[in-house]
């Protein structure tokens, strides 16, 4: 057991140090890029408080653009080098030249919005709620936080306001509010704005945040507006196709959405969704539409020769527009689910070999696999069967791995009459269950569980099950080829399984039952509709009877072998699963975007791990060829060391 132990704490070490060094420097770069984000669309905003007609009509507001211009320049230069810094500093160098000249609002304006869309995406920032924001929660925390500054109805005419230098914003002021998106409010919010009496309100938690820059938004449209934004969304596809999703819907200001549509539907049509963002929930239709557009911008991305930024939108064509999706899909039509998402690595593997001529044959296909799709689930809305059989097949398929290794350590300790110690292997199973329905209250109620969360779980959650399981495939072998095995049990067993064993056998029945129960809440997520519960709920039912059959079945069977059978049977058994483990862990990580996809030719079987790329293949090989010598050292080990057959008379 010691070879497991060192491989569960390397496995272990490896993965949070991975994880944690990761998100760290993420949140670093992330924070950074937003304050710059903030000044730039401050900037954007307020400019034409400072210059008018090439003239400087407030020389306080205008040295201060000057400032930021050059702030902003300069902290650009100190983000991670990119591709795309070269760019993003030649603009901002343009920047800081159009405020020397002193030159147009419209033009500053719109070179800030230019530098600020590009380095949102060369450096990513998230942008939208977890969660659809509640407007109601947003007006009543408005009346406590900012009504005493700006106003009851955002006029910046609160009690407070008086002698405050600058004075405080007029929400109501539609000249600012033109140019002002969502999350730029949700930045102020969040960060405060240096130089004016405007705090920091960090102390709130980021949905309330959410909720709050949203009510604000909605200030300076009236109800006119609103309804007939509601008209032109409800009745108009062109309009829906401009504001796909709620990511756009932050993002986009009013003089954004009217180089897409006209000013004024463009100032209804936000009017509205600002109003009612739930609007913008998420649906297969938007979802797929998502994930076309991303695609699009990808290949466009590629044929200017922006390699990282193509990278980039097809894992976001393939993590927000598709997977969302897959349950449905899969249940509905598997082969086209199959298809889509080997095509999508294919696309992604073109994109690192930069073979444009490629990626756009893939691309042209992925746009009729995806048109495909959608007519696919328009169809299968109202499929009650479907979804009982997608509810049934889910939990059967993630079931029954998850199964295979608590069953297999419940008869090993059970074999072994170590009794005591199932204590651990029953309170990992059931944590993990529990954990899971945490997890289902969480991406229901609380947070958006994002694609690459999900693969990214998925992924190190099966390798380290995957190293776990060899180690214990291995000794187990060994055990099976102990001549005197009845001694070991007798002698060593009480050692071997001491506490530190008995917490690894709790690590590895949690880690291993969570990481299926964590897949099988997403997709029983994304498949309850309302009218469907009932049918969801009988698929879930059937598929824990059949698995409680499973497992009587298994445990039977194992406590009719002879000890040295089972431990054979049982090696073989964790092998297999270490090696089916680490190719969908290997994938799920390349689905991810952190490890590169080189497709060939080979069958896709999910239930086997196995996948046509070259690196769950060898990532499979290698778990294969660590089993092979494994078993070739044992055997060698016993020739060397074997004893008697049959147990000592006095056992």
């Amino acid at each position: 057991m010691k070879m497991m132990r060192v491989l569960i704490t390397l496995a272990a070490l490896l993965m949070a140090s991975v994880t944690s060094s990761a998100y760290a420097a993420d949140v670093s770069v992330q924070d950074r890029a937003a304050q710059i984000w903030q000044l730039l669309d401050y900037m954007a905003v307020d400019y034409g408080g400072a210059v008018a007609d090439g003239k400087v009509i407030d020389a306080d507001e205008y040295a201060e653009m000057q400032e930021f211009a050059q702030t902003a320049e300069r902290q650009l230069g100190e983000l991670p080098d990119k591709a795309e810094k070269a760019g993003l500093l030649q603009l901002a160098a343009a920047l800081k030249s159009k405020v020397e000249a002193k030159a147009g609002t419209a033009d500053v304006a719109e070179q800030a919005n230019r530098l600020a869309a590009g380095l949102l995406a060369a450096y990513p920032v998230p942008t939208k709620p977890a969660k659809t924001p509640d407007l109601k929660l947003g007006a009543r925390l408005y009346q406590a936080q900012c009504a005493s500054c700006h106003g009851a109805e955002g006029r910046g005419d609160g009690p407070a306001a008086a002698g405050m230098n600058p004075p405080p914003i007029a929400f109501t002021d539609r000249a600012r509010a033109r140019e002002r998106s969502v999350f730029s409010l949700h930045q102020s919010i969040t960060r405060g704005v240096e130089g004016t009496p405007m705090p920091s309100f960090a102390q709130l938690s980021d949905e309330d945040r959410w909720a709050l820059a949203f009510f604000v938004s909605t200030q300076a449209f009236d109800k006119q507006e609103q309804e007939a934004g509601k008209s032109l969304w409800e009745s108009d596809k062109r309009v829906q196709s401009a504001v796909p999703n709620i990511e756009t819907l932050t993002q986009l200001s009013e003089s954004g959405l009217e180089k897409t549509l006209q000013a004024k539907d463009a100032a209804a049509v936000l009017a509205h969704l600002r109003n009612h963002p739930e609007a913008l929930a998420p649906s297969a239709e938007g979802s797929l539409s998502l994930a076309r557009t991303r695609l699009q911008e990808s290949l466009t991305a590629l044929e200017r020769g922006d390699r990282a930024e193509a990278t980039r939108l097809a894992l976001s064509a393939y993590l927000d527009g598709f997977e969302p999706v897959e349950p449905a899909l899969a249940i509905k039509d598997k082969p086209l689910f199959t298809e889509i998402e080997q095509t999508m690595g294919a696309y992604r593997a073109a994109i690192s070999q930069s073979d444009k001529d490629e990626a756009r044959q893939i691309e042209a296909r992925l746009q009729t696999l995806l048109t495909q799709a959608q007519d696919k689930l328009d169809v299968a809305q109202d499929d009650k069967f479907g979804v009982f059989l997608g509810a049934l097949t889910i939990l059967l398929r993630e079931g029954v791995e998850a199964l295979l290794v608590v069953v297999a350590m419940i008869a090993f300790l059970r074999k072994a009459d170590r009794a005591d110690t199932l204590r651990y292997v029953h309170a990992g199973w059931i944590s993990a269950l529990a954990a899971g329905g945490l997890t289902w209250f969480a991406a229901t109620y609380l947070i958006e569980v994002s694609g690459a969360s999900r693969e990214l779980t998925e992924g190190f959650s099966a390798i380290f099950a995957a190293v776990v399981l060899l180690a214990v495939g291995i000794w187990m072998h060994q055990k099976s080829l102990a001549g005197r095995w009845q001694m070991y049990i007798r002698d060593k067993l009480t050692g071997a399984l001491g506490k530190r064993t008995a917490l690894m056998l709790f690590i590895l029945a949690f880690v291993t039952v969570y990481r299926e129960v964590f897949e099988t809440v997403l997709f029983y997520a994304a498949l309850w509709t309302e009218g469907s519960g009932a049918y969801l709920l009988a698929g879930l039912g059937l598929g824990i009877v059949i698995l409680a059959v499973i497992a009587f079945l298994m445990l039977r069977t194992s406590a009719r072998l002879p000890i040295s059978q089972f431990f054979a049977v049982s090696s073989a058994l964790v092998a297999v699963l270490a090696v089916v483990l680490i190719g969908k862990g290997v994938a799920a990580l390349q689905e991810a975007g952190m490890l590169d996809i080189t497709p060939i030719a080979a069958p896709s079987i999910d239930l086997l791990g196995i996948y046509p790329s070259l690196q769950t293949m060898l990532a499979q090989l290698l778990v294969l060829l660590v089993v092979a010598g494994s078993m070739a050292l044992n055997y060698r080990m016993n020739g060397r060391d074997r004893g008697p057959t049959t147990p000592p008379a006095s056992v």
